[in-house]
């Protein structure tokens, strides 16, 4: 069986596409395979016949790439006799239309008077045919003729010219994509292609496919008849939703060219998607996690929508309406009565969202506060109160070292004077802290106890004025009498007696501390002398005298002033003493008195037994009334 083919492609491609595209189109409508697979099959198909079609008609094919040089050797054998060679296209309609004419004998080239060709050919002495710039319109079925007086030979050479089209970029684009609306995305297009191409839609790098009335794409292709090259134009209509937001939309355009199948990206695209807010949300912009009176609070509310609203209704605790803003609300200085229910909404107020904000106080009350003035011995009462929004802690300062326990006072010493400091702090709340100051004087007049005590190299004796009082007392020595004093002394002549004056600063003096301090003397007296210390402040003036032996004459020496416990624990040993021994003072006397009155009894019933000797029952009652007594 012989296959008989045409010698004309063009009439060949054109029954082989309806019969490609008859076969896409029954199995569309059964289902199999989708719009862009097959027209991906009919690009393959073209692709097939171009490339294998002329080789089954036995036709050498050129393949051309626009703008360059198409190159045709004459693929016939030189013969002998040859006279001249020729190259000619034919027409749609089978004309023969020469071009080229070189002579064998000559060695001449003539260039037959083509428009379409002029100024573009080369014909070789080999006979090789060369078209410069090529154009889509030199895509035909050429033919190289050598001729001799007895034969004309003929071969033919098919040309097929590809044009790789531009790079595909989007037009058109939509200023933002709304939600549940289908609307124009872009159009895709690609330029200048030869043959055509096919354009395809990607999101994400996935292939967008049709879907009804939700992706819809229409392809455009022109050609432009002086170039006869193709523009591919590829519409988008498309439906976003909200997961489209942020997602980038490109195209690709497909063609053939010489060597096959290639393909071209466009930039990727990402289009604003608008949607309506579902859900709103408040907020505390604040630099703490928590709110203190005097600080400032910033309310923001937003939507999820975009773009996001740029108004809002606030509702504030004791406010009946909302407040008109935008997306912030700010209020300054807030007391405690800001705390409450925060609310924002939309506003046609279909969507609210609440938020509860507590604004943390801490007052502290001192009682009695400031500087306070009291005497010693006196009672004070002092009250710490804290009110706060939450459990506070409490401590107390005493000249700058934390005390273990809050101050009370049932009778003010003076080493309870100092700068109390009630300090509380809620831990939970940065920069909340309160603190009060209590400035406690004890004053007291001047109290005074002298001891003398007589040194170790018993040549002297030390005289000491232990003082009490506050304000601190000034003190002055007076002494009465003869004698050498050892420390630094002023005397004085008075009406024939030596009276000696000690200023304070010939006296040696301990430190004042708690409202106690002591002044001592050194004095070798020669004869009994009276030593007199006075101590003064602003409340009164107390003098104090002491005698003091001579040097020769040994006496008591008074020990140095003891601690106030000490005192007091003698003080109790005495009295211990001084009750036990009136105790027994007391059972002595009873005792005598008790025997005192037996011895006198028993003498008087001894007179009265020999006067009635003789009477029985009168001794018998004697006895009875004798055994009475003694008992």
């Amino acid at each position: 069986m012989r296959l008989l083919l045409p010698n004309k492609p063009e009439l060949c491609w054109s029954h082989f596409r309806v019969l490609v595209l008859a076969v896409s189109f029954v199995f569309l409508e059964l289902g199999i395979g989708t719009e862009a697979e097959y027209i991906g099959i009919q690009e393959n198909a073209l692709f097939f016949f171009l490339s294998v079609f002329p080789l089954a008609l036995g036709l050498y094919t050129v393949n051309a790439v626009y703008g360059d040089t198409i190159t045709m050797p004459c693929r016939l054998e030189v013969p002998d006799g040859l006279l001249f060679g020729k190259w000619k296209y034919e027409m749609p309609n089978g004309s023969p239309v020469f071009i080229a004419f070189r002579s064998s004998t000559k060695k001449n080239v003539q260039y037959d008077d083509v428009p379409e060709y002029k100024d573009r050919l080369i014909l070789s002495e080999n006979y090789t045919l060369s078209i410069k710039n090529a154009r889509i319109s030199d895509e035909k079925r050429f033919v190289c003729m050598l001729v001799t007086e007895d034969d004309v030979s003929e071969e033919p050479t098919i040309v097929k010219v590809f044009k790789q089209p531009s790079q595909p970029e989007i037009l058109h684009q939509a200023d933002f994509l709304e939600t549940e609306k289908l609307q124009m995305l872009g159009e895709c297009v690609a330029r200048d292609s030869y043959p055509e191409g096919n354009v395809t839609w990607y999101k994400n790098g996935r292939v967008l496919q049709p879907v009804e009335e939700a992706v819809v794409i229409n392809l455009q292709k022109i050609v432009d008849r002086s170039t006869g090259l193709f523009t591919m134009t590829s519409s988008l209509q498309y439906m976003p939703t909200k997961k489209d937001a942020n997602a980038k939309f490109s195209c690709t355009v497909t063609y053939y060219g010489p060597s096959g199948q290639k393909t071209i990206h466009s930039e990727p695209i990402v289009f604003d998607v608008h949607y309506p807010t579902e859900k709103v949300t408040i907020k505390v912009l604040s630099q703490s996690s928590t709110i203190k009176e005097g600080d400032n609070i910033t309310l923001k509310c937003s939507g999820n929508g975009n773009p996001p609203p740029q108004e809002f209704l606030f509702y504030i605790p004791g406010e009946a309406e909302g407040i008109r803003s935008s997306d912030t609300y700010v209020m300054t200085d807030v007391r405690r009565n800001a705390t409450g229910e925060y609310k924002c909404s939309l506003m046609d107020k279909s969507m609210m969202d609440s938020t509860t904000i507590t604004v943390h106080y801490l007052d502290l009350q001192l009682t009695p506060s400031g500087e306070v003035t009291k005497q010693i011995g006196e009672e004070l009462r002092v009250s710490c109160t804290i009110s706060s929004s939450r459990n506070a802690t409490v401590f107390w300062i005493k000249d700058n070292m934390r005390m273990q326990t809050s101050p009370s006072f049932s009778s003010l010493q003076y080493q309870d004077a100092g700068n109390y400091i009630c300090e509380t702090t809620l831990q939970e709340v940065e920069g909340l802290k309160k603190r009060k100051t209590l400035k406690l004087i004890v004053e007291g007049k001047p109290q005074i106890k002298m001891t003398k005590k007589t040194n170790t190299n018993k040549m002297s004796k030390t005289i000491v004025c232990h003082v009490e009082g506050f304000p601190k007392p000034a003190v002055q020595w007076t002494v009465t009498g003869s004698g050498s004093i050892i420390n630094k002394a002023k005397f004085t002549n008075n009406d024939g007696t030596i009276e000696l004056t000690f200023e304070s600063k010939w006296t040696e003096e301990t430190k004042y501390v708690n409202g106690k301090f002591s002044s001592k003397i050194v004095i070798a007296p020669e004869e009994n002398v009276t030593l007199t210390c006075i101590a003064e402040n602003e409340l009164e003036r107390t003098v104090t005298s002491l005698n003091v032996s001579a040097i020769s004459i040994p006496e008591y020496d008074e020990p140095e002033d003891r601690s106030d416990d000490s005192s007091e624990k003698v003080n109790d040993q005495a009295k211990l003493i001084v009750g036990i021994v009136v105790g027994l003072l007391l059972a002595a006397l009873v005792a005598g008195v008790v025997y005192w009155l037996y011895v006198k009894k028993s003498k008087t019933a001894s007179k009265h037994v020999d006067k009635d000797l003789g009477n029985i029952e009168e001794n018998k009652k004697l006895e009875e009334n004798n055994h009475k007594s003694e008992t």
